[in-house]
């Protein structure tokens, strides 16, 4: 027997958390949890348009934490665990591939608009949605319990995207636009 997708529980405006506790959608958590949803989504958009093998790879991997995380968020305080939700040695790695990227890339010496290339495009698309992903689980954090490494993993993959966009932007060749502050033309 297949699982329904529709249950008509939500038609009220509200939502179950994994333990049975009902939340209106319009709740913080449940912002939380599907902000990082739509990031997982847009993790997709840019592994699709992706070339290089063992970024799809990493990205793959990253999406599968990212529904940890997911989970993690919508699951009620003080409840066990669905699956662990993120480990220092994540965090870690991120850290790890940025400092390789890094070491093939010029010096940033000035802000850089985002584009170049779709592929680049979607990745600084990811980057941005993962800091609102950030903002609302700090926000969280402030009211209810979450997981310690939730907020330091999500600014650390920011961190990461913003690298990989250089990175894949040097792969397809494509020309990083130096951001030109707009003069103030009213004098």
């Amino acid at each position: 027997m297949s699982l329904k997708i529709y249950t008509k529980t939500g038609d009220a405006g509200s939502t179950s958390l994994f333990g049975g506790k009902r939340l209106p959608k319009s709740h913080l958590r449940i912002e939380a949890y599907g902000t990082v949803d739509e990031l997982n989504s847009f993790m997709g958009l840019l592994r699709d348009a992706c070339e290089n093998p063992a970024v799809k790879m990493r990205l793959e991997a990253i999406q599968n934490l990212l529904f940890n995380i997911g989970a993690a968020l919508a699951t009620e305080p003080g409840q066990p665990a669905v699956v662990p939700a993120v480990e220092e040695e994540h965090i870690v790695l991120l850290e790890r591939l940025m400092d390789d990227m890094d070491a093939q890339l010029p010096p940033l010496r000035n802000f850089i608009l985002p584009g170049g290339h779709p592929t680049v495009s979607f990745c600084h698309i990811a980057r941005c949605v993962c800091r609102r992903a950030e903002r609302q689980v700090v926000a969280l954090a402030a009211e209810e319990p979450v997981h310690e490494l939730i907020i330091p993993y999500l600014n650390r993959l920011s961190d990461y995207l913003f690298v990989l966009s250089r990175k894949l932007a040097q792969d397809l060749e494509a020309h990083e636009v130096i951001w030109a502050p707009v003069k103030d033309t009213a004098s």
